[in-house]
């Protein structure tokens, strides 16, 4: 069966058509020509895909609730309804040749393996560096980019590694794993999405890969240049929502902790606004990690 026939691929934007866009979608196309693409464009804007490089895109306009909102859409779409395995980007990256089978090959040689991600490379680097190699959290719940900044050159191992949880800018998730879990938890909005979505499959016995041996070029930020002070506070309330959700009793002191401390840093107003409102999820987050708990036993 080929990958046309198995993959399907959604692609969000904030951005809306444009070159950005168009880069990511050029590559896809020169890469895998037969796969077919869901773009979920969440800017507002009415410009269309005038120029897409292949016939096989779909570009479906969305309100914006969100990062998992839109991709969580691009998923249910009709065009990728029935691909087994389903790949999610953001816009702005570009994919490189042949990236996509390593990964379909990791899935299919580990069937307990939810989602693999590629070696994510920060474009326009000489030597090029690298932006993610998977995700990890520290000890106050802040997520970060294993290997950030490391020389590509320094990352012997291409082979599948594991890794707690993957980035959300480039993956290949099984389609069964995203009816196990449900897609994107879409309150989150934005940021520590792909965290949550990773825990919540690791409680059912779902495991996560990257392999190096697959490479994108990430334009890190690109998608949410625009956020300001906004970005500070998605980031900081949710990093106390899902340490509410997954974390120790310790971490979700020390998660407190730091947002208790940063209310003395610039923006003020953010910092604030994230401790109170993420204050306020927590008894949910609480909730729900028992009843995900006891549903377990």
């Amino acid at each position: 069966m080929s990958l046309g026939e198995r993959v399907g691929l959604v692609v969000t934007t904030h951005e809306g058509p444009g070159p950005r866009l168009q880069r990511c979608l050029a590559a896809i196309a020169a890469s895998d020509p037969d796969v077919a693409v869901v773009v979920v464009d969440n800017s507002g804007s009415e410009a269309s895909l005038t120029d897409a490089p292949c016939a096989n895109i779909e570009h479906v306009r969305v309100d914006n609730r969100g990062f998992g909102a839109a991709a969580n859409v691009g998923f249910a779409h009709p065009a990728v309804a029935d691909a087994e395995l389903i790949g999610l980007l953001n816009d702005d990256v570009v994919v490189g040749d042949a990236w996509l089978r390593p990964l379909v090959e990791c899935l299919d040689a580990e069937p307990a393996v939810a989602a693999v991600q590629p070696m994510l490379v920060l474009a326009d680097t000489d030597p090029p560096l690298v932006n993610s190699l998977g995700v990890e959290l520290d000890r106050f719940g802040a997520g970060s980019d294993i290997g950030y900044r490391t020389t590509e050159s320094e990352v012997a191992d291409r082979g599948p590694r594991r890794v707690d949880m993957v980035t959300g800018g480039a993956l290949l998730l099984r389609r069964a794993f995203l009816d196990d879990v449900d897609g994107f938890d879409e309150r989150l909005f934005l940021y520590y999405e792909d965290v949550d979505l990773c825990r919540r499959g690791s409680e059912l016995g779902w495991e996560f890969r990257c392999v190096s041996a697959s490479r994108v070029e990430h334009e890190m930020g690109a998608s949410t240049g625009d956020l300001g002070d906004d970005r500070t506070f998605l980031q900081e309330r949710n990093r106390l929502v899902t340490a509410a959700r997954f974390g120790s009793a310790a971490l979700i002191g020390r998660a407190m902790w730091l947002s208790i401390k940063r209310l003395r840093h610039e923006p003020r107003r953010a910092h604030r606004h994230a401790f109170l409102h993420g204050i306020a999820r927590m008894p949910r987050a609480l909730y729900e990690r028992g009843v995900a708990t006891w549903s377990r036993r």
